[in-house]
């Protein structure tokens, strides 16, 4: 498909997709997806619901409504869709408080919220929840930084969600600088 001339390049996350056994979408259906619905140079990345591809912004605004309802339909799958610009992850990379730090990169998580969180909910996050995790809120992102890991953190999508009111996926660091360098081919 060419490439319209105001088309800029996004990422989009997908939540819970091939995770644990659970929600198997094939990545190539998945492209598929963005395909119809007008995107270009449609990638996906590793089978956990990353797919980098081209498209205008109002294109963009209707994708995540659309790809979740395409992914209903064709797997009976509740996804999810999380988008962000090449221009918005830079950002998250440019603005990670814990890299900044010095912190080991291969402790570092992102948390992408579908909407912005209220400041009062954001101010009533407990940042003792989970010892010796940390995290930070900067404004649809929320910086993590995990000494034991994922698995035993208790700075969980539905945690946050509960607490934000909105919908949320989270990628590690390796995964979101990866994304950022695919966004720029």
């Amino acid at each position: 498909m060419s490439r319209p001339a105001t088309s800029s390049a996004y990422v989009a996350l997908l939540r819970g997709i091939n995770v644990g056994g659970k929600n198997k979408a094939a990545m190539a259906d998945l492209a598929r997806m963005f395909e119809d619905a007008g995107c270009s140079d449609v990638r996906t990345y590793i089978q956990s619901g990353n797919v980098v591809f081209r498209t205008t912004a109002a294109r963009a605004e209707k994708l995540p409504g659309l790809i979740s309802s395409s992914l209903a339909q064709a797997s009976n799958l509740r996804v999810p869709v999380v988008l962000r610009s090449a221009e918005e992850l830079a950002a998250v990379i440019a603005n990670n408080p814990f890299v900044k730090a010095g912190e080991a990169e291969n402790l570092l998580h992102v948390v992408f919220l579908a909407g912005h969180p209220e400041a009062q909910r954001v101010a009533a996050l407990d940042p003792d929840r989970s010892p010796p995790d940390r995290f930070f809120v900067r404004g649809r992102d929320i910086y993590l930084c995990l000494p034991n890991g994922v698995a035993d953190s208790k700075l969980t999508n539905a945690w946050f969600d509960s607490r934000l009111a909105t919908v949320s996926t989270g990628r590690n660091w390796r995964t979101v600088l990866k994304l950022h360098e695919m966004t720029q081919e």
